[in-house]
């Protein structure tokens, strides 16, 4: 059964950092390509990943570029979301994602998604 299960959500202030984990089981991240996707309070799931990464290229939204970062251990079988100088307007439900690999459009890297972990909550006090 493949799965991924995610981590590391909670409460900070503005400014704050946090890490999120997504460990995957019944499958490898090689070669997908992955992403954290968003649910702000009362909207609907992102449609672009916030950040993305595939095959050693990393992807941002404006949004949070230089801010967060994507990473992936292997060897764990886990990837990560390292979130610095977070603001209020970064709440939301954070979902990792993998799948195929997708497009590079109007400057966000979308592509759709194979495996979803679960959702974690970030909220971020102001």
């Amino acid at each position: 059964e493949v799965q991924l299960v995610e981590s590391g959500g909670g409460l900070v202030q503005t400014g704050g950092s946090l890490r999120l984990s997504c460990a995957a089981s019944g499958f490898t991240f090689d070669d997908h390509a992955i992403g954290w996707f968003r649910q702000a309070p009362g909207k609907e799931r992102e449609r672009a990943p916030c950040i993305s990464a595939y095959r050693g290229h990393t992807y941002y939204s404006d949004s949070v570029k230089g801010r967060f970062t994507i990473s992936l251990d292997n060897a764990k079988n886990t990837m990560y979301l390292q979130m610095n100088s977070l603001k209020p307007e970064d709440t939301a439900v954070y979902f990792c994602a993998a799948g195929a690999p997708g497009v590079f459009y109007n400057g966000l890297y979308y592509f759709d998604p194979d495996y979803w972990g679960q959702g974690t909550q970030v909220t971020v006090s102001s």
